[in-house]
């Protein structure tokens, strides 16, 4: 799967890790829900730690398209309120 952090580039990740990704996605959306700013701030990193570490950067003139999008790590609490609601934005597996 092809997994873009938005200002920074995409990753290839086998799909054996989508669900390891969802469940990172579901802690951040959690934490949000609890109103738990560190929480939420652990949660995200993790995941995108998890992405650059598992993933393998693709090239520029690699145009798959992502199949999932993640905000840049700069985002902040105040925004993460938008996007980590509800089933987050990592997508179950099918």
């Amino acid at each position: 799967m092809i997994v873009r952090i938005s200002e920074e580039g995409q990753y290839e990740l086998a799909d054996e890790h989508h669900d390891r990704l969802n469940q990172l996605d579901d802690a951040a959306v959690e934490a949000v829900d609890r109103d738990d700013e560190a929480g939420w701030r652990g949660a995200f990193d993790e995941l995108l730690t998890f992405v650059r570490e598992h993933g393998t950067r693709t090239g520029e003139e690699d145009l798959r398209p992502s199949e999932i999008i993640l905000p840049p790590a700069d985002m902040s609490y105040a925004e993460a309120g938008a996007d980590f609601t509800g089933e987050g934005l990592v997508p179950d597996p099918a």
